[in-house]
């Protein structure tokens, strides 16, 4: 998988790259398509994920399949992590 960080639309000091790929890589990470999307080509995903240092990591992206656009990243919220961890719970993490 590929990363394109050209342009990002947030800051990467906040986050760092590496972080966001790891929390991709996260094997009990959790990637969602919204409601109500119909056409894949305008498709905006979410993931749910921990890097390495343990950081719960919300991303919105872009996927053609090879390559991933990162739109946003941020610290997951306290809702989100509750999500997470009950999700992986419910498969027997």
């Amino acid at each position: 998988m590929e990363f394109d960080w050209i342009d990002v639309a947030f800051d990467l000091k906040k986050i760092t790259p590496r972080e966001i790929e790891e929390s991709f890589e996260d094997p009990f990470g959790l990637r969602l398509l919204p409601d109500g999307v119909e056409d894949d080509a305008k498709a905006r995903y979410f993931n749910l994920g921990k890097s390495i240092g343990d950081r719960g990591i919300f991303t919105v992206f872009w996927s053609d399949g090879k390559n991933y656009r990162v739109i946003l990243a941020r610290d997951m919220t306290a809702e989100e992590v509750s999500f997470y961890e009950r999700k992986n719970s419910e498969q027997g993490y």
